[in-house]
């Protein structure tokens, strides 16, 4: 056996992706040296519960701790993140200058929360919610019982920490440049929707508007400038203005990778400047950006737990598969959020959808299942506490049926066809796009 042959596996990010992916390499007959290289000291944890349950104070953190559902075997380097990539001696440069050599690589870095970009981001009590250490600090935090919190971001992370806080009977004002919560991810149609039971549930919403700064009192936050003049008071800040894949280290190797991600072929090969796939490195989960049979092959991210587990078994078994039996990776985005007392469930993309039907129930109610549409095919079914005919949409928006694919139904209302209401792209110097919403070229 050759030198080449006796370097181990390794997998570069130590969370959901990179666990999975791991021990699909197990599962799929992998014997060699395995290490797992993560930036935080802890081993795999989940994220979802974090904005939900830890922060709810119904979890303690360390008990998001994820199952190992395989004997890993593997050499753990935590706490150490990767800074550097050096392609032609397949050698990786660790923060404590250390150097590990690969036979083959799996990128699962995923991505990290973007930080407040504007003046006052150096007070005390504010907040982002990404990793362990974020929950438990504003956990912490809302122990205290604030005065009000400001949540800037009608992302997903920002209605589920907005309802979370409502839950425990604290003050919330919600900011957001779009004219509803979710307005990106959703469009306006269905954001007014959640609009309205924000505001049943109590809930101060500052909509087509943004925060311009913070200031603060002996180096604690105490107020919100607005764009216009208007001034918020908030002793507790939680910024959700999403994601930025985490490819800086790559900066150096060759990759077509930035902000939006590692860009992948279709079976998660790692591309190249010269525009060919490197043999030996792989992605997964949030940081690869691949092209998804269901966009017409189109570059996607997508941010879901879902995703990451599936992207990375796939990619393992490509990566234990010969050359010329590389796999294409298809796959169907689906996620579920729980916020003011429902249960929202989406599958499919949103992306450049022009139509909107509401098929099962009414928005009136709360309880609805939508479909959304794009030149004349069915891209995406939501539901909003109306589960039961989702799975029948989603195969219909795996298909590709026509818009919309269901009609006839015996519990079926009459259809309401409508306009999404998908806003104009803006600039914007502290907008980003909400996290754990989906994106491509």
């Amino acid at each position: 056996m050759s030198d080449h042959q006796r370097q181990a596996i390794v997998v570069v990010g130590a969370s959901l992706a990179g666990l999975r992916g791991a021990e699909a390499l197990r599962d799929g007959g992998y014997d060699g040296p395995l290490i797992l290289v993560g930036d935080e000291p802890h081993k795999p944890y989940d994220r979802p519960p974090l904005s939900k349950h830890v922060l709810a104070g119904e979890l303690p953190p360390e008990a998001t701790a994820l199952p190992q559902l395989t004997r890993l075997q593997a050499q753990w380097r935590l706490g150490q993140p990767a800074v550097a990539l050096d392609r032609e001696r397949r050698e990786l440069r660790l923060a404590d200058g250390a150097t590990l050599s690969y036979a083959k690589l799996l990128i699962a870095t995923g991505a990290r929360a973007r930080p407040w970009p504007g003046a006052g981001a150096d007070l005390a009590g504010i907040f982002t919610i990404r990793t362990l250490e974020d929950a438990r600090a504003l956990r912490s935090a809302l122990a205290r019982r604030p005065s009000r919190v400001l949540i800037v971001g009608a992302g997903l992370i920002g209605c589920e920490a907005a309802s979370c806080c409502r839950d425990l009977g604290l003050a919330v004002t919600l900011v957001d440049p779009n004219p509803t919560p979710l307005a990106r991810l959703l469009g306006t149609a269905i954001g007014a929707t959640l609009a309205g039971r924000m505001q049943e549930f109590g809930v101060d919403l500052r909509l087509n508007t943004e925060v311009q700064a913070f200031s603060g009192d002996v180096g604690q936050v105490r107020r919100a400038h607005l764009l216009g003049g208007a001034v918020i008071a908030a002793d507790l800040v939680i910024v959700a203005l999403g994601a930025t894949r985490d490819t800086d280290w790559l900066a150096a190797a060759g990759l077509v990778a930035d902000a939006r991600g590692l860009t992948c072929d279709a079976a998660c090969r790692a591309m190249t400047m010269t525009g060919e796939p490197d043999p030996g490195i792989y992605a997964a989960g949030d940081v690869a950006r691949w092209p998804n049979p269901l966009t017409g092959g189109h570059l996607v991210n997508v941010e879901h737990w879902g995703n990451a587990v599936d992207q990375a078994r796939h990619a393992a078994a490509n990566m234990l598969a010969p050359p010329a039996d590389q796999g294409p990776y298809e796959h169907l985005p689906a996620f579920w959020s729980s916020q003011f007392g429902l249960n929202i469930k989406l599958a499919g993309l949103t992306d450049g959808a022009d139509a909107l039907a509401i098929v099962q129930g009414s928005r009136a109610s709360h309880r609805f299942l939508a479909v959304y549409g794009r030149a004349g095919r069915t891209v995406a079914a939501l539901s909003f506490d109306q589960a039961r005919w989702l799975p029948a949409y989603a195969e219909a928006v795996a298909t590709g049926a026509a818009f919309p694919p269901i009609l006839g139904a015996t519990d079926q209302p009459r259809i309401e066809t409508l306009a999404p209401g998908f806003p104009s792209p803006r600039r914007s110097s502290n907008r980003a796009v909400p996290a754990l919403e989906m994106a491509h070229a």
